[in-house]
């Protein structure tokens, strides 16, 4: 059962086909919790007319994501790259085993990529993660033909990993001998 409202209008129903389409063949999407300042990626899936997604545990980190709070959703291009459309989304948080759970976990379970325990994966997604479904509300805040001006670009987040250091001295006679 799709939860979504019925479009209204015809530039609503061209808004919601995007958003869905646009969700649903994106294999990543950026998401970031309301009083958050940097987006996270994740992963997902669509399924009954909202984005799921399951984290914690051993899984992908839902920082700041919780029941009952707003985030704000930008879905890539999957050609490009690009910003294609972003929204606000309610975010609620499903109960293990439920009807719902179970429908999101099966499609989520078919994006899972390397997954360590696939045929035990649900029973671990139930014992350690949690499974929250990113509900559209109100109208598309990002489409083409309406998109803002400022570039969207952040800086890093913190993180122990870097890549900038010196290079070893002897480096550049290894790479540039003659052989």
């Amino acid at each position: 059962m799709d939860r979504t409202p019925a479009p209204t209008t015809a530039d609503d129903f061209l808004d919601q086909a995007l958003l869905e389409e646009a969700a649903k063949k994106s294999g990543l999407l950026w998401v970031r919790a309301d009083g958050q300042e940097h987006a996270r990626a994740l992963w997902h899936a669509w399924y009954d007319g909202a984005v799921v997604v399951v984290g914690d545990g051993g899984e992908q980190p839902l920082h700041g994501l919780a029941a009952g709070s707003v985030a704000v959703v930008t879905v890539r291009s999957k050609d490009k790259g690009g910003r294609l459309t972003g929204w606000q989304a309610r975010v609620s948080e499903l109960a293990p085993h439920g009807e719902a759970w179970l429908g999101a976990v099966e499609e989520l379970k078919g994006k899972r990529l390397n997954a360590p325990d696939t045929d035990t994966i649900a029973d671990r997604w139930a014992r350690e993660c949690r499974v929250l479904r990113l509900e559209p509300v109100g109208p598309l805040a990002e489409r083409p033909g309406a998109m803002p001006d400022d570039s969207h670009a952040a800086r890093p987040m913190p993180s122990p990993a870097t890549t900038r250091r010196p290079i070893p001295a002897g480096l550049p006679k290894l790479l540039f001998k003659r052989r």
